[in-house]
């Protein structure tokens, strides 16, 4: 296990529709690192942007998918992020969990952005699940998925200790983003980290970032403001367990079973 876990966060005005220019530029961010990472994160739809447009969505294996597990080959690092995804005749906005070794887990988006329409162009993930990487379990979810709290819910016995959120959460809802990224860490127990992206995307949507990763008590240990570019933080897996042991809150959560359709 390894007790810190160092986190990349990047924060980026990406380009609208345009694989190519996204991939370029992101990875000319990741070359700049100044010290080795554990983990990077990328925002929701890190390729095209937020878009609806399905002519973007790959098969899995193909140019997003091989980028992503080059990043993680040449970094030694878990690569983190959401693009669109075809499988047969269903699209998915699905996170790709990529690892130096080439192996990958994923994610499919379960709450669909319905002001976005988002629902009338991809279908719904059902499966909420986490892996496990340098002895940290780690769960990740995408952007609307932050305002359903079950699904987020860590149970009894913790089964995660960082929660990760990718984004495009547009400005003018950007209180509502800060304020329930702390929330889910108060009542996790958990670290939790959300990336969002930067600029306007083609349908006029304005993002401004606020990217950050709060600590179990909902305190913010990096913030990255309206600036692109990335920030490193590193959390200490000894200090998470000492709170849990102090502050056993979670001992005292209500149980439920969740049901998916």
């Amino acid at each position: 296990m390894k007790e810190s876990l160092a986190i990349a966060i990047i924060q980026a005005d990406l380009y609208w529709e345009d694989v190519t220019a996204n991939l370029a530029s992101l990875e000319e961010t990741i070359a700049t690192f100044d010290k080795p990472v554990d983990v990077i994160v990328l925002p929701e739809m890190f390729n095209t942007g937020f878009t609806m447009n399905v002519a973007f969505a790959e098969p899995m294996n193909l140019t997003t998918t091989r980028w992503m597990k080059q990043i993680a080959r040449q970094t030694d690092a878990l690569v983190i992020g959401s693009f669109a995804v075809r499988e047969g005749e269903n699209y998915f906005n699905r996170l790709l969990y990529a690892y130096p070794d080439g192996g990958h887990d994923v994610y499919d988006k379960r709450h669909l952005f319905r002001m976005g329409e988002e629902h009338k162009t991809y279908s719904g993930g059902s499966v909420n699940n986490q892996i496990a990487w340098k002895g940290w379990n780690i769960r990740a979810l995408i952007c609307y998925d932050l305002r359903f709290p079950v699904w987020s819910r860590n149970a009894a016995a913790n089964p995660y200790d960082l929660l990760i959120y990718v984004a495009n959460w547009p400005a003018r809802r950007v209180s509502a983003w800060n304020t329930l990224l702390k929330a889910r860490a108060i009542e996790n127990q958990s670290y939790v980290v959300g990336v969002n992206r930067l600029g306007v995307d083609g349908h006029g949507t304005d993002h401004n970032g606020n990217s950050v990763v709060n600590d179990f008590l909902g305190e913010s240990i990096a913030m990255m403001g309206e600036s692109a570019g990335y920030k490193i933080i590193s959390i200490s897996k000894q200090h998470l367990d000492n709170y849990r042991k102090s502050f056993p809150a979670y001992l005292d959560a209500d149980s439920f079973e969740l049901l998916t359709q």
